[in-house]
């Protein structure tokens, strides 16, 4: 089995008002940094092999410090990107609550689509692709992957037997360290349509 530390980037300057997307590459702010490094103290002793993350800014930071204190350099894997929102990105969440896509995306995730962008599904596709192949390249071995919510949220809705129409019922608040055990052998790319 190979053991995933699923871990949500720390906070920045836009949480909870701007979807920041892949659009906007914001960093960290001095809370973010000091919830990545308190993450990095809780990773410590584990047996970490490779840290990867996603190519954000806010997430190659918070991967920083785990990489560190485990003498380790970090992989950028562009499968654990940000969920692609598309026409959304960078607006302010005001806004977007005033459109009815929105409330359809939020309301229907397994149904609803972002314009331009990507539905949950082909999410939930990507990133257990991904994690299937880091189960044969790395077994029996511990892998930190440093990524976003929904990317995350998609992974553990699997993991947990769980339909994409129950996304709100899977939490994954900042800099949170999520762990998953998955055998190498390739699991389902995604739950039955």
């Amino acid at each position: 089995m190979t053991v995933f530390h699923l871990v949500r980037h720390a906070a920045h300057d836009l949480i909870g008002r701007v979807l920041a997307g892949r659009k906007v590459d914001v960093g960290l702010n001095a809370e973010g940094r000091r919830q990545a490094e308190a993450t990095a103290q809780q990773l410590a002793s584990e047996p970490i092999r490779q840290v990867i993350s996603s190519p954000r800014q806010r997430a190659r930071q918070t991967a920083e410090p785990i990489a560190v204190a485990h003498g380790l350099s970090i992989s950028i894997a562009p499968q654990i990107d940000e969920h692609d929102a598309g026409l959304w990105e960078a607006q302010e969440f005001e806004t977007l609550k005033r459109d009815s896509r929105w409330r359809l995306w939020n309301e229907k995730r397994a149904e609803a689509c972002p314009p331009g962008g990507e539905s949950m599904r082909e999410l939930q596709i990507r990133i257990l692709s991904y994690l299937d192949r880091l189960s044969e390249q790395y077994p029996d071995e511990t892998v930190v992957l440093v990524s976003h919510a929904e990317p995350i949220r998609a992974a553990l809705l699997h993991e947990r037997g769980m339909s994409l129409a129950d996304w709100m019922q899977v939490d994954v608040p900042l800099a949170a360290v999520i762990t998953v055990a998955r055998a190498s052998a390739p699991s389902p790319a995604a739950e039955p349509a």
